[in-house]
């Protein structure tokens, strides 16, 4: 049973300015699933909706930001919820963090540079479960930092005192302390050098094999998703291009854009030079017509500059939006 259905939604951001009225179409059209107990990768280049879709499917949708159409719903263990419809009370008492948890890209948005880490710790879980006995509260922080390999002293410390691995190793444990069902992790290895990301990235798969839960991972790395995901979604420009199982991302992509991603990657002893692809992402506030990849792809027909292709499945768990698929198939 899926965790989380997103079915054909659409969330953009409508400003109106000295009388001129603009629409950006961040998420266009998308609709997935998530499974329990799996890691999902999220990838695409800067600007392609990543961000907005978390957004929404965490419920923080805020003016400008407006879901247009389609539906966001969860089905945890005792009950369902309808992201898009609840309440700010229920979504404040019941789903962030005990349900649904976020561990940002930066630590310190999470971290109060002015206070102990043990304050965090305490501020997060008395606004949930208002904290009754003090003792007994430190001695579930302290088991459950120490169950994730960070030493008790991080609790008495304040932020600037830490390594930016550790405040990121912090922040995961502050997202994960609840054993909610859906965590979800915003570029949690940016501005990391590359021994802490592996540290950081390893704690996550730690936790997620521990606890069974569902983690919705996004990133632009595609060597993080390849060591960490088990099925990745490629995203370009408001909307879904593939979606498969990582070893098929990896090794057998469909779409033009996909396989540019994997053939971008940089392989030991490889002294061949990586060919950039031509042009910019398109202007989401006035998108093409037809595929929105048109405009750069290498194999583009007339079809593409008028249609939408549809996302459809080719193998099992492998869905791929591309008129040069569908021709091929026909």
């Amino acid at each position: 049973m899926a965790l989380l259905s997103v079915k054909n939604l659409c969330a953009y951001y409508q400003t109106e300015l000295y009388g001129i009225s603009r629409t950006v179409r961040a998420v266009d059209g998308v609709s997935l699933e998530l499974l329990r107990n799996e890691i999902y990768g999220v990838a695409g280049e800067s600007s392609c909706g990543k961000t907005t879709l978390i957004k929404v499917i965490s419920g923080n949708i805020k003016p400008p930001l407006k879901v247009n159409s389609g539906s966001v719903d969860y089905q945890f263990e005792s009950y369902a919820v309808d992201m898009l419809h609840v309440s700010k009370d229920e979504l404040r008492r019941n789903v962030r963090w005990k349900e649904i948890s976020y561990v940002m890209q930066g630590s310190m948005s999470v971290l109060n540079p002015v206070r102990k880490v043990i304050k965090t710790f305490e501020d997060i879980v008395d606004t949930h479960d208002p904290i009754t006995d003090k003792k007994k509260f430190l001695e579930q922080v302290t088991a459950h930092v120490n169950l994730l390999g960070l030493p008790t002293e991080v609790l008495n410390s304040y932020p600037h005192q830490l390594s930016g691995g550790m405040r990121q190793r912090v922040a995961i444990a502050l997202a994960t302390l609840f054993q909610p069902s859906l965590i979800i992790a915003d570029e949690p290895t940016t501005a990391l050098d590359v021994v802490v990301q592996r540290g950081v990235l390893q704690m996550i798969k730690d936790i997620q094999a521990m606890s069974g839960n569902t983690v919705l991972l996004v990133t632009h790395d595609m060597a993080v998703h390849a060591n960490v995901a088990d099925r990745v979604m490629i995203m370009y420009a408001g909307r879904i291009a593939e979606e498969a199982p990582t070893a098929s991302i990896f090794n057998a992509s469909l779409h033009p854009y996909t396989q540019h991603l994997i053939r971008s990657l940089p392989m030991i002893g490889e002294r061949s030079n990586k060919a950039g692809l031509k042009g910019t992402p398109p202007n989401l506030a006035n998108p093409p017509s037809g595929c929105r990849f048109h405009t750069r792809c290498p194999d583009v027909m007339e079809v593409c500059r008028t249609e939408v292709p549809d996302l459809v499945p080719v193998k099992e768990r492998h869905r791929v939006a591309c008129h040069l698929i569908q021709e091929t198939s026909l």
